[in-house]
C-alpha cells in the first residue's frame, strides 16, 4: 500500500459529547419567570428574559446549587469563585445578541463518570424557540419563522465530556449512564421528547494507533439514544468515505435528518474567539461558600454505579440485574421495598425477585412503567416469589397469580386458595399420576427405560394436564426416573 493510498485505511472513531441540562428550578436561570412547557408562546416573559434596555440579571442560586450536586456526583473541581461571560452571537431566538454562560472561570472542572473523564460543567441561559410557520398558518419548514420566548433563559447545566468515547453504541449508553445519575441526583426531570436534555456530538475520526486527532464536525440538538446513534454512525460513514476519496473533512456543525439519514450543513463550526466573550458587567462573580458545599453535599443521594456496586456485593446481584436496577432508579427503589418486606420474614432470593421484576412484572405493567404505580404492592410481589421458591405454587402457576394482583392488587396466598392454583403436594400425591401417565404412554415408557429421555416432556405434559398445571415439572422427572429404575 502506497503513502497516499487511503483506500485501505483503517479508522478510529472518536467521539467527545456535549449536554446540555435543564435545571429543575422554579424560575429562569437570571429572572423570576416560572419554567413552563407546552403552555402559550410569550406567556412566560419578562424585560430581562426578552433582553430590554436597563434591564438587571439577577443568578439563581437553586441553579447553582444543582450546578454543586453534578459537579460533587461527577467528582469535579469546584471552583471557589466562578464568573459569568456574555456569549456574542446573533440568532432570532436570542433577544440580547448575547448569551449569559462561563468561559475560562465555570463552575465545575474535571471529573469521571465510568471509563469517560468530564471536562468542565458550567451554568448557562437557554436559548427561545425557534417555530416555522407555512402560508397556511401550520408548522412548516419554510415561509416564515416566529420566536416562543417561553424557554428564553431556561437554566441550563452544560456537561462537556473529554473525547474519550470511540463507538457510537457506547457513547449512547454513557448518555443513558449520566441520564440516570441526573435523574437520581434530581437535578433535572432530564426528559429528552421535552428537550430538557439535549445532546451535542463532536465527531472526527484517524487512523488506528495514531495518536493525532482528525478534523472535528459537531451533530446538534440530538434528543433521542436512538438518534444519537444513528447521527454518529451516519456523520463517521461521511467523514470516511471524505477521506477514502482523498478529501479533507472540514470543521463544521451539521444537522442529522432522522428520516431521511441525511447530513446537512448549517454553519462553520465556531471557534471560541468567535463568540467574542467578555465578563458579564451586570453579575458578580459566585463565590462558593462552605455552607455551599455543605447544602449541596447533604443533599446527594446514593448514586446509580454506588447502587450497582451495592447489589452486587451486598445482594449478590449478577451484574446485568445490579445495573438494570441501579440505573432504573424506580425499578431499585421497588426492588428494595421488595426485599425489605422479605426480610420481615418472608424468605426470598434477591436474585430470583430480581428475575421476576425485569421479566415477569415489567413485561404485564409496561418496561417503562413504574411498579410502584401498580397494584402489585412491594410485599406482596415478594411473598409470591417466595411461594414460588418454596413450591407452594409453580412457576406457571405464580404467573398466574401475577396476572391477578396486575389486575387487582391483593394477596397472593388468597388469590392461590381462591383460584386453586397451589402445587400438588409431595411423592405421595404425585406418584400415583406418574404411574398412570407411564401406564397410558407405554411406548414412551419403553424410550425412556432404553436410555432416550427426548420424549419424557410427554409424560410431563400428561401430569400437567392431570394437575392442572399444579405439578413441579422437577419432581415430575424425578419420580419418572425412580418409577423405571433410571
Amino acid at each position: 500500500m502506497s503513502v497516499t493510498d487511503t483506500t485501505q485505511v483503517e479508522y478510529e472513531t472518536v467521539i467527545g459529547l456535549e449536554i446540555h441540562v435543564q435545571l429543575a428550578t422554579v424560575t429562569k436561570m437570571f429572572c423570576g419567570c416560572t419554567l413552563s412547557f407546552g403552555d402559550p408562546p410569550n406567556t412566560h416573559t419578562c424585560p430581562v428574559c426578552l433582553g430590554l434596555p436597563g434591564s438587571l440579571p439577577v443568578a439563581n442560586a437553586q441553579a447553582i446549587h444543582y450546578g454543586l450536586m453534578i459537579g460533587m456526583a461527577l467528582g469535579s473541581e469546584l471552583a471557589p469563585r466562578s464568573i459569568f461571560h456574555r456569549k456574542n452571537y446573533f440568532y432570532p431566538d436570542l433577544p440580547k445578541g448575547y448569551q449569559i454562560s462561563q468561559y475560562d472561570e465555570p463552575l465545575c472542572l474535571g471529573g469521571t463518570l465510568g471509563d469517560v473523564r468530564i471536562h468542565r460543567v458550567h451554568l448557562e441561559e437557554d436559548a427561545a424557540k425557534l417555530v416555522h410557520v407555512g402560508a397556511s398558518g401550520r408548522l412548516h419548514a419554510s415561509d416564515a419563522s416566529v420566536v416562543d420566548f417561553n424557554r428564553g433563559g431556561t437554566p441550563l447545566a452544560e456537561i462537556v465530556t473529554e473525547p474519550d468515547l470511540r463507538d457510537a453504541t457506547i457513547a449512547a449508553e454513557w448518555l443513558r449512564m449520566l441520564r440516570a445519575t441526573l435523574r437520581r441526583l434530581g437535578v433535572s426531570d432530564v426528559n429528552m421528547e421535552e428537550g430538557s436534555l439535549r445532546c451535542d456530538a463532536n465527531i472526527s475520526i484517524r487512523p488506528v494507533g495514531s495518536a493525532e486527532y482528525g478534523t472535528k464536525t459537531e451533530l446538534k440538538n440530538m434528543n433521542s439514544f436512538r438518534y444519537i446513534e444513528r447521527g454518529i454512525r451516519a456523520e463517521v460513514a461521511r467523514q470516511t468515505q471524505i477521506l477514502r476519496d482523498g478529501g479533507e473533512v472540514e470543521q463544521e456543525t451539521l444537522h442529522f435528518d432522522p428520516r431521511t439519514e441525511s447530513i446537512t450543513s448549517l454553519r462553520s463550526k465556531e471557534q471560541a474567539h468567535d463568540y467574542r466573550y467578555f465578563p458579564e458587567p451586570d453579575l458578580t462573580p459566585v463565590a462558593i461558600t462552605r455552607a455551599m458545599l455543605d447544602r449541596a453535599a447533604a443533599a446527594l443521594p446514593e448514586l446509580p454505579l454506588a447502587r450497582a456496586e451495592r447489589f452486587e456485593r451486598d445482594l449478590g446481584l449478577s451484574a446485568d440485574s445490579a445495573h438494570l436496577l441501579a440505573f432504573r432508579t424506580e425499578l431499585g427503589d421497588y426492588f428494595e421495598a421488595a426485599v425489605g418486606a422479605g426480610n420481615g420474614g418472608t424468605t426470598v432470593d434477591p436474585q430470583v425477585l430480581a428475575n421476576w421484576i425485569a421479566n415477569d412484572l415489567m413485561s404485564r405493567i409496561g418496561a417503562d412503567a413504574d411498579p410502584a404505580e401498580s397494584r402489585v404492592a412491594p410485599g406482596a410481589f415478594a411473598k409470591l416469589v417466595s411461594m414460588v421458591g418454596a413450591k407452594q405454587v409453580t412457576q406457571a402457576g405464580g404467573r398466574q397469580v401475577l396476572d391477578k394482583l396486575v389486575a387487582d392488587g391483593g394477596d397472593p396466598a388468597t388469590i392461590v386458595e381462591a383460584e386453586g392454583l397451589g402445587a400438588v403436594g409431595g411423592s405421595d400425591e404425585l406418584a400415583p399420576i406418574v404411574e398412570a401417565a407411564l401406564a397410558a404412554n407405554p411406548d414412551v415408557a419403553e424410550k425412556l427405560r432404553g436410555g432416550d429421555m427426548k420424549p419424557i416432556g410427554v409424560i410431563v405434559g400428561h401430569v400437567m394436564r392431570e394437575t392442572k398445571g399444579r405439578a413441579d415439572g422437577g419432581e415430575v422427572t424425578r419420580l419418572v426416573r425412580q418409577q423405571l429404575g433410571l
